[in-house]
């Protein structure tokens, strides 16, 4: 018998004398992180509410209760049952019975309702029919994305299973060593934008954070195949991390499972959904490009069917000797600052990702309130010295004089904008603004992926700020729902409807002018003096978006800028907003380590040009006297 084996054994007779002689134990299983107890007596389970809780505590590990299917009630009378229970005001339009596991997906419009006060409405549910409810939001704005990534994750229920009981038992496998050290190795972005990846190891355990490409930088990735990494061969990376879905550290996870991994993925739920998203278009832009892609869509839908999504703040066991918990990192829906606990209280180390330390109209700010912290992994995107951004009053102000200036002139104002963050940001400052008469009532056209990523935003409410949760919970107040958006959908043609009419806001993907719907509205708008090209995010070296910043004005339309194909003459006022980052700015940055609780020992700053990282290094050195190192790739720093 294995020790994973004899570990379950062990728990199944632990599980057993600490239950009422009258609830019996059929199976425990490790799935993924959770250990799943199998049971024929699922009603008197849930009548003794707070027995689950009492296990879970006990054991110190993440408890589920499924039935045995063969003592499961028929769908058709559990469907009625179910129902009765339910408050109508839930507003449920699906229910979708699995046997093979007891569970019954339950989705809702409003999905608290459906759970009740501390889960009360989900345990009547199992006393009265025995199934074990699952509850997903029906999304407010329909999404193809998450209606897609559902269906493939129902689709692939017994592959998915098979997938989490085998990272189970790896998690709860018997440690081998008796070293004990943590080491961290810079795959990228180290002195520079881009490509962020990084290997958290120990004598254990192999874990990569993030694996994304380089804005404005074809053919620049991560350094994979050092033997920290894929050198030794995919099968001895344990796990991997995502912070948040941007292509800068999203888009080359797919290719993992191109060169052999098959482990999970760990993130939060709307972060899988937009990393699906993102991935895909980033192969179609490659595909219309005449780029060969780096992977095909199905590594993409591996890397979907591999994800174990974790909620902020549960502490996960991802190792034998590390636990993981995530945190709001207040960038993008789902963004996380991951927490690595690693050994037995032996070492703790914190990967900022990209942070926004400061509250915003979307989301609640950064949290950096940890139980420890020996080492901080920080992002330094702006982090030089002069680097401090407009506060967002007079970036919205600013904003508001160049949109009203470009109407009076009958212009039409362009914004690329990246489809995740930003274009909901801005949406909210426009709804607004022209709700309460601050600039005229006008057109705000949506292109590329804007409307779907936002669509996804409405779909996860509770990761956004708390009284934007509040105003999506009711319809009539619902921001993106207002009647002056309005989603391209129509192509080339709607787009030259609209360049011919009259004046209107434009937000369009991609966010650096790096290929995508943004071309052709330059094509069709840039040679129009009355308009305005206005930036409103971060414009990476190399990008073109970077390079009109800078003055450009001979405009390369086809190719990605390299200078092949067409030019036009960009005769748009060019404007730069400041302000609405999704990044913490100098004095962010620096509030975000001189409040973390407790403050770290040892500073790593990544993520930034080397000025930036160099400059936010010194800097915390001085202020806080603590370690800090500005790395360059394939620099790898041993701890403990």
């Amino acid at each position: 018998m294995s020790s994973v084996d004899q570990q379950l054994d062990d728990l199944r007779t632990e599980i057993t004398s600490e239950l009422p002689s009258d609830i019996s134990v059929s199976d425990v299983k490790y799935e993924g992180p959770e250990l799943v107890v199998y049971t024929r007596d699922p009603k008197k389970f849930a009548q003794k509410g707070d027995l689950i809780r009492q296990l879970a505590s006990k054991l110190r590990k993440r408890i589920t209760v499924r039935p045995d299917p063969d003592v499961l009630s028929k769908p058709r009378d559990a469907r009625e049952e179910i129902m009765a229970v339910i408050p109508d005001d839930a507003g449920v339009t699906d229910l979708d019975f699995h046997a093979d596991t007891g569970e019954v997906v339950i989705e809702a419009e409003k999905p608290g309702m459906v759970i009740g006060r501390h889960g009360s409405t989900l345990r009547d549910i199992t006393q009265k029919v025995g199934w074990t409810p699952e509850v997903v939001r029906t999304p407010p704005i329909e999404s193809s994305t998450v209606s897609n990534v559902r269906n493939f994750l129902k689709q692939e229920r017994d592959e998915r299973r098979d997938i989490l009981e085998k990272v189970g038992r790896q998690i709860h496998r018997e440690e081998m060593s008796d070293d004990e050290y943590v080491r961290i190795t810079t795959l990228g972005c180290c002195r520079e934008v881009g490509r962020a990846s990084f290997i958290l190891s120990t004598p254990e355990t192999r874990i990569l954070i993030d694996c994304g490409d380089k804005p404005g930088a074809e053919g620049e990735v991560p350094y994979l195949q050092v033997p920290e990494a894929l050198g030794a061969g995919a099968q001895n990376i344990d796990a991997v991390i995502l912070t948040h879905a941007h292509l800068d550290h999203s888009a080359l996870i797919p290719l993992l499972f191109k060169y052999g991994y098959d482990g999970p993925i760990y993130t939060t739920e709307p972060t899988r959904d937009l990393m699906g998203l993102l991935q895909l278009d980033y192969l179609d832009v490659a595909a219309k490009e005449g780029r060969a892609p780096p992977y095909d869509s199905e590594m993409v839908r591996e890397a979907i069917k591999h994800t174990i999504p974790l909620e902020y703040g549960d502490v996960t066991d991802i190792a034998p000797d590390v636990k993981l918990t995530l945190h709001n990192a207040g960038h993008i829906l789902g963004s996380a600052v991951t927490h690595f606990h690693i050994g037995d209280g032996l070492y703790n180390v914190a990967f900022s990702g990209d942070i926004h330390y400061d509250d915003t109209r979307l989301f609640n700010g950064a949290v950096n309130d940890f139980p420890r912290v020996e080492t901080l992994v920080l992002e330094s995107t702006y982090g030089g010295r002069n680097d401090y951004q407009t506060d967002q009053e007079d970036s919205e102000r600013k904003l508001k004089e160049v949109i009203n200036q470009t109407y009076d002139r009958d212009g039409k104002i362009l914004i690329p904008a990246f489809a995740v963050g930003r274009s909901q940001e801005m949406m909210l400052v426009l709804e607004e603004a022209m709700r309460t008469g601050d600039i005229p009532e006008m057109p705000v056209h949506l292109d590329g992926m804007i409307w779907e990523a936002t669509a996804i935003h409405s779909t996860y409410p509770e990761y956004l700020r708390d009284d934007l949760r509040d105003r999506i919970f009711h319809d009539d107040e619902n921001p993106f729902l207002a009647d002056q958006f309005n989603h391209i959908d129509g192509g080339e043609e709607e787009r030259r409807e609209v360049a011919d009419g009259g004046p209107c806001i434009v937000l369009s993907t991609s966010g650096m002018v790096e290929g995508g719907p943004i071309m052709s509205w330059l094509r069709h708008l840039g040679g129009e003096a009355d308009s305005t090209l206005t930036f409103v995010g971060y414009q990476a070296q190399g990008t073109l978006g970077r390079r009109i910043q800078n003055g450009w004005d001979e405009i390369p339309v086809d190719n990605r800028g390299n200078g092949r194909g067409n030019t036009l003459t960009l005769d748009m006022e060019v404007e730069t907003v400041d302000g609405f980052s999704g990044h913490a700015d100098r004095q962010g940055l620096e509030n975000f380590v001189k409040t973390m609780n407790p403050r770290p020992e040892k500073v790593l700053c990544v993520h930034g040009d080397e000025s930036s990282t160099q400059d936010l290094s010194s800097a915390l050195y001085h202020d806080y006297n603590m370690r800090t190192f500005a790395p360059k790739n394939l620099e790898t720093f041993r701890f403990v």
